[in-house]
């Protein structure tokens, strides 16, 4: 069976045009975004030109510069029946860490909420800075063992292990096994 269509953007491609669209949608200025996100302006000009290799702190700062959720700047519009297989999708790695998250389905209209695949090994443990206000993560150990959760008190987590944590304070992701795999929901309120 042949699965013909367009094939997807590669994902600066996406984050690129989304930039740029949230950026004007704001009604602000490339001078602006950056200074709020704390980055330099050339950096910024880059990836909206398509031609920079944002980390995933980047992109939050983007994020919060912004007031979007981060799907807003992986996302790609997909049927309504989708289907991403393990290794596919809009990944984004850290800067702090062996850590990628990858975008598995953007919340539509209506809904507040993101779905990742987290892939993550041994060392340094990555640490976020808190999202908006109300920000709820949700996060599901499929494989390995990690420390999850606020920066202040995380939890050792095993296969099939939940953790449910405010992620509008600081809070971590540190794999302690190599080949940790895990789901994290982020909920926006």
């Amino acid at each position: 069976m042949s699965e013909a269509g367009p094939a997807p953007k590669p994902p600066i491609e996406v984050i690129a045009a989304s930039l740029r669209a949230e950026r004007v949608r704001a009604g602000l200025s490339l001078t602006e975004v950056a200074r709020r996100a704390g980055l330099a302006k050339s950096t910024l000009s880059q990836l909206e030109s398509g031609t920079g290799n944002p980390s995933l702190e980047t992109l939050w700062a983007l994020c919060v510069a912004l007031e979007i959720p981060f799907s807003r700047l992986v996302a790609v519009s997909r049927p309504q029946v989708q289907v991403i297989r393990a290794g596919e999708g809009p990944a984004v790695g850290s800067e702090q860490s062996d850590y990628r998250a990858t975008l598995l389905a953007a919340s539509p209209p209506g809904a507040r909420r993101d779905v990742y695949s987290v892939a993550a090994e041994p060392g340094p443990q990555r640490s976020s800075a808190p999202h908006p206000p109300g920000v709820v993560e949700h996060v599901v150990i499929s494989s390995g063992r990690a420390l999850v959760g606020t920066a202040d008190e995380p939890v050792e987590l095993r296969p099939g292990d939940y953790i449910c944590y405010p992620a509008d304070v600081p809070h971590v992701f540190q794999a302690l096994e190599p080949g940790t795999r895990a789901v994290l929901v982020s909920e926006h309120h």
